[in-house]
């Protein structure tokens, strides 16, 4: 199936280093598909505001939740435009003058208007989304979400149709002068996000198997 492009509106088109930006729809899939955190931005009494939280993807909606009692999150629910961006930071770039340092990364921003999740079926969709992109296996393997608890959640949808994605990669890149007659070193520290050894909490039997969906993530 070919994948429509990513959108190129004013408010998602690069005005710096265009040559980085990502114009392929897979390309915004797989920043979210690695992401664990993303940062929702929305303006709220006059004041901007920016909130880390969790997200999931279910075809070309990203699904967001938190508490009903969250202000935040309520007025988002009434249909404001938010912003919501993923970065995923992939190596630190040394260059030979200070100026050319950078970082090698990979990053989503999303705009678009929120819509609160009504229908049980869509937040049940969403709900298993958001829990599949943190805990990929958990949906199988424990207690369902009951009723009280769904209740209890907001879960607000933003649509992917208007997106940018910037990707750096690669060398420092370092002027002729620099290069020439420089001694400082250059090159790229690599950043990793890796997954430790599962530690059962307290109240898990000792000798109980760590399930493969933990097992193998880690």
């Amino acid at each position: 199936m070919t994948l429509a492009p990513l959108s190129s509106t004013p408010r998602s088109t690069l005005t710096r280093k265009k040559d980085r930006a990502a114009t392929d729809r897979q390309a915004l899939y797989d920043v979210l598909r690695e992401g664990l955190i993303c940062h929702l931005g929305l303006v709220r009494d006059g004041a901007p505001v920016v909130l880390p939280t969790g997200y999931g993807r279910d075809g070309d909606t990203l699904y967001l939740h938190g508490s009903t009692g969250s202000g935040n999150i309520r007025d988002a629910a009434r249909g404001i435009d938010v912003c919501v961006t993923v970065t995923l930071v992939d190596a630190i770039v040394y260059a030979r003058s200070l100026n050319n340092h950078s970082m090698n990364y990979r990053s989503a921003v999303i705009h678009g208007r929120a819509r609160q999740v009504t229908d049980a079926d869509e937040k049940t969709r969403a709900l298993r989304a958001l829990t599949d992109q943190l805990a990929p296996g958990s949906w199988e393997h424990a207690r369902g979400v009951n009723a009280k608890e769904s209740a209890s959640v907001a879960v607000i949808a933003v649509d992917l149709a208007e997106a940018a994605v910037k990707i750096r990669a690669g060398d420092a890149i370092d002027e002729p002068e620099d290069v020439e007659t420089g001694t400082a070193w250059a090159g790229v520290l690599p950043v990793r996000t890796v997954f430790g050894p599962p530690e059962p909490a307290s109240y898990v039997p000792d000798g109980t198997p760590v399930p493969p969906h933990v097992h193998d993530r880690a």
